[in-house]
């Protein structure tokens, strides 16, 4: 075994707890070696978590994580070392994050059509300056009182097929691969075993992905073995993190626990040289 490299973990520049200087100084007392920052619809957080990496000796791959939709399902995927200066990607993530505002407003205007009294003033100030999401939404509930846990938010309103859902932005995997592409990246699809069928799979190795994210806090053992096993069979890379927010997403257990070998990040770059060579 050697180096550990958790390559999916968020910031405050989407819905996560931590700054980039607080997350990445907390990797490398968790023993990590190399660590990607995946923030929702963003990059803003990889120009400083680059130079803090050399200031902790902690590698940083400059990562993100869209939200694609495939027959009704949401369906995540992961860009690794693309270019977090590529305009073309910046002005997606512009575009998505102002999407993810509307949506934000939809479903405080379904939360108060159903008595829940949240106002997006206090949705968007737990954002702060992050892609505003879900999380936030939840979190806004449980500070006004508005439910007790984090949780219940999500089970009783806004989870998925909840009463107050409300559908992101719809954007294809195709075109999600496609961006990661044109922005000089690998695409990997994000926790499959929460929600992929096989059939979904297959459409999305058939668009084009590199890799899969075998390694995740919501994937059994039967799930590693499965996916280690599609990704040997067609081909493709494998990745693997926390997925780690912390504050009210109680995930800190997973920093430092769910993680690949480094050698899978060797061979991610041996590909991204192929790519870029051919």
């Amino acid at each position: 075994m050697g180096a550990k490299a958790d390559l999916h973990m968020h910031t405050i520049c989407s819905d996560g707890a931590l700054s980039p200087y607080e997350l990445v100084k907390k990797t490398k007392a968790q023993g990590l070696a190399v660590i990607s920052i995946t923030d929702h619809d963003s990059v803003a957080a990889i120009p400083d978590a680059l130079e803090f990496g050399k200031e902790f000796g902690v590698e940083v791959i400059s990562g993100v994580e869209l939200s694609a939709s495939f027959e009704d399902k949401e369906v995540h995927m992961l860009g690794y070392f693309v270019d977090y200066k590529s305009q073309r990607l910046l002005d997606y993530l512009t575009f998505f994050r102002h999407e993810r505002i509307k949506r934000a407003e939809r479903i405080v205007a379904k939360l108060n059509s159903l008595q829940v009294p949240l106002r997006i003033e206090s949705v968007m100030e737990h954002a702060g300056t992050g892609s505003v999401g879900r999380p936030h939404i939840a979190a806004a509930m449980v500070d006004e009182g508005l439910t007790k846990t984090y949780q219940e938010s999500f089970d009783r309103f806004i989870g998925n097929g909840g009463p107050a859902y409300e559908r992101k932005f719809q954007f294809s995997p195709s075109e999600a691969v496609q961006l990661i592409a044109s922005s000089g990246g690998l695409s990997f699809l994000a926790h499959p075993g929460r929600y992929t069928t096989d059939g979904m799979l297959q459409h999305l190795i058939k668009a084009g992905i590199d890799g899969i994210e075998v390694i995740h806090p919501s994937h059994s053992p039967e799930h590693v073995a499965h996916y280690r096993g599609v990704a040997s069979e067609y081909y493709l890379l494998e990745s693997g993190g926390s997925d780690f927010h912390g504050g009210k997403k109680n995930d800190n257990g997973t920093l430092g626990s769910f993680f690949v070998d480094e050698s899978k990040v060797d061979t991610m770059k041996r590909r991204l040289f192929m790519h870029r060579s051919s």
